[in-house]
């Protein structure tokens, strides 16, 4: 019962820290002319993929490989087909240059590199993500954030469309206070997200779940959460570049820098049963990459949202079967 009940302040702490988190990154992005998009990849994705930092980072030194790498196969899973998903029912979601072009590749780069590394060198059950490796998904990371700082830089220039539809008037926005809003959606989204993995795991940990079933379903699902809250209220606000932002910056940050501490503190075993799942997050990579150029132009609509779902539902539904 009382686990229900830290669930419950869980999900109120995630709520109110998504609202000021996407408030304080907006008008921070605003103020300095910062393409929402550079936000939504860097400080709001971050932000978001703080409670997959501390579950991996903390499973991979406790001796819980299974909990670490299913935790991201399992987040960015969700991430991938029912966030973004989600998001598209609720509002079409639309594919700028930048996303088209840059992170959209990079998303399915990086995805590719981590089920090549983890299947480098193979024994016949499973596979350890070396330091070596760790380090490599590291500097990767320090790539891709450098590469954001750059972009941050050019601004709306990179992206004609979005120059075209910027204006002139600029809404005063008060500098501070957007970036104590920014301090207080991240706490909340941490504190939140804690609550809820810790009370999810201790009960499903009651009924005698496997590391590997909880790490795809509840840990995975959980540590989602702030994705999810976060992106379904950008996108329910019109920051829909910012919804595209976090998912695809969560699904990046996820692998180069969560896999990537986790392994350089301590190899991971990686189990090969993993591969199937990472092999359906390829598959829905490439499907996000082709959307801007198939069906309607640079959009993810509600017909592709519909699909995307129920692939997640249907992935819930075997693993609950198959593994029960």
């Amino acid at each position: 019962m009382l686990d229900i009940i830290w669930i419950i302040i869980g999900f109120i702490l995630l709520v109110k820290g998504a609202d000021f988190l996407v408030d304080g990154a907006s008008s921070i992005a605003k103020r300095f002319h910062i393409p929402e998009i550079v936000i939504g990849l860097t400080i709001v994705a971050i932000g978001t993929s703080m409670p997959e930092l501390v579950v991996s980072v903390t499973s991979a030194l406790e001796g819980h490989s299974d909990i670490a790498v299913g935790n991201i196969v399992g987040s960015n899973l969700a991430n991938m087909f029912l966030i973004l998903g989600l998001c598209s029912i609720i509002k079409p979601l639309e594919f700028k240059k930048q996303t088209r072009l840059i992170e959209n590749p990079i998303t399915l780069f990086v995805t590719i590199l981590l089920f090549v590394l983890c299947n480098n060198g193979n024994t016949e059950n499973a596979h350890l993500i070396t330091k070596n490796e760790g380090i490599i998904l590291l500097a990767l990371c320090v790539m891709y954030i450098v590469y954001n700082i750059i972009m941050a830089k050019k601004g709306e220039s990179f992206d004609v469309e979005d120059a075209q539809k910027a204006t002139e008037a600029q809404t005063p926005v008060n500098i501070l206070r957007a970036i104590m809003d920014v301090v207080l959606g991240i706490v909340g989204l941490k504190l939140g997200g804690d609550l809820v993995v810790n009370s999810c795991v201790a009960i499903a940990g009651a009924f005698g779940i496997s590391e590997e079933l909880i790490s795809l379903t509840i840990v995975a699902i959980s540590t989602s959460l702030p994705e999810l809250i976060t992106s379904i209220t950008a996108t329910r606000k019109g920051e829909t570049d910012m919804a595209i932002g976090n998912i695809l910056g969560s699904q990046i940050f996820n692998i180069l820098l969560i896999i990537g501490t986790s392994a350089f503190l301590c190899p991971i075993n990686y189990a090969v049963s993993y591969n199937k799942y990472m092999i359906v997050l390829i598959l829905g990579t490439i499907m996000l990459s082709l959307f801007p150029f198939v069906g309607a132009k640079n959009k993810m609509t509600r017909g592709n949202g519909v699909p995307f779902v129920l692939i997640y539902i249907l992935y819930m539904i075997s693993l609950v079967m198959f593994r029960g």
